[in-house]
């Protein structure tokens, strides 16, 4: 159960600022007691690499919030935070501490992503764009947003799961852009449905709504569950082919249907990764640290007059292009990587 807003706003995300500054004014003594350790632990430099990551997490996190208060006190104390000016101003400053994260993730992890295929710059300039993706992880989605932001110049529009509110620069600062934040089936005043719809309406040349259709990270056991969910309800033939998928999990697309409907004239560009698939929980990221890997990313284009215009066919559709998603990434599984020099954020290979 997420506290309330106001516990977040005057109790937490002050908690996170103060934290950050002691943090920060002691971070040498961190780092050496990291490197101490380090020699004790298996790995290269894991538990400085880890520490340094979090440490940066946590600056990072309170430097966002003392530029959003800044943006709420010019805004006339929240007056014209919905303005297009400030809501232009939210999107430059989400692209920048994006862009400042990821590098230092690159950085500090060692991390590359390569993209492929027909991604939101080349599909059809100036047209909305509904962007339909995979979910492993948290990693992903910040990824995707700092490459829909920073590298193909959209202001996405996201489905997120009400948990993430718990942080509290991605609470306050996608609670001002035009994002919804939902429990599973439903949101506290409206039904998901009626959420979706609002929030795809009236998307412009440079939107791009972003949704995870699988509703949650990929695990074998949820995997497992999903399928059965299905028979349960009598859907035999989807559980069938639900049942082939073997790296993702079945997708749920009333969401996506609705999107489709509420801008008929987006195109839908479905992404694919992998190199993060592991990377779920907190004992995953220690166990994969040392990273040292390849993120590939994978985008395929479809016009809006490819989308089919019946529910059923268009739930064969989905499913035609979630066993497309599931074959390559059983044909891209991560690979290990030797530590290098070579830190390229973002390369573009043929398809």
């Amino acid at each position: 159960m997420l506290p309330p807003v106001w516990v977040r706003r005057l109790v937490i995300a002050p908690l996170v600022v103060l934290l950050a500054v002691l943090m920060f004014t002691t971070l040498p003594v961190w780092l050496l007691l990291a490197l101490a350790a380090s020699p004790l632990v298996p790995g290269h430099l894991r538990v400085p690499r880890l520490a340094f990551l979090a440490l940066v997490y946590l600056v990072w996190d309170a430097a966002a919030l003392v530029c959003l208060a800044v943006l709420w006190f010019a805004s006339g104390f929240g007056w014209k935070i919905r303005s297009a000016a400030f809501q232009r101003a939210h999107y430059v400053l989400t692209g920048r501490f994006l862009g400042v994260l990821f590098w230092l993730a690159e950085w500090s992890l060692h991390l590359t992503v390569d993209i492929v295929g027909t991604d939101p710059d080349t599909g059809m300039p100036g047209r909305p764009e509904i962007v339909v993706s995979r979910h492993a992880g948290p990693g992903d989605s910040f990824i995707l947003i700092h490459g829909l932001v920073n590298w193909f110049d959209r202001e996405p529009r996201i489905v997120l799961k009400a948990a993430l509110q718990w942080d509290p620069a991605v609470d306050i600062l996608l609670n001002r852009l035009p994002n919804r934040f939902i429990s599973p089936g439903h949101t506290h005043t409206r039904s998901l449905e009626q959420e979706i719809s609002d929030l795809a309406t009236g998307l412009d040349d440079n939107d791009a709504f972003v949704i995870f259709p699988e509703g949650g990270n990929f695990t074998p056991r949820r995997r497992i569950r999903a399928i059965a969910f299905l028979r349960d309800r009598g859907m035999d033939d989807i559980a069938a082919r639900a049942e082939g998928l073997r790296n993702v999990l079945p997708p749920k697309p009333t969401g996506l249907f609705t999107a489709i409907d509420a801008a008929p004239d987006a195109g839908v560009i479905f992404c694919a990764h992998t190199g993060l698939d592991r990377m779920i929980t907190v004992g995953d990221v220690w166990r994969e640290l040392p990273m040292d890997k390849q993120l590939v990313m994978r985008f395929w284009s479809v016009p809006p007059e490819e989308i089919p215009a019946g529910e059923e066919e268009r739930v064969r559709w989905l499913y035609d292009w979630w066993a497309r998603i599931d074959a390559w990434i059983e044909e891209n599984k991560p690979r290990p990587r030797p530590l290098g020099t070579d830190w390229t954020a973002r390369r573009r290979v043929a398809p």
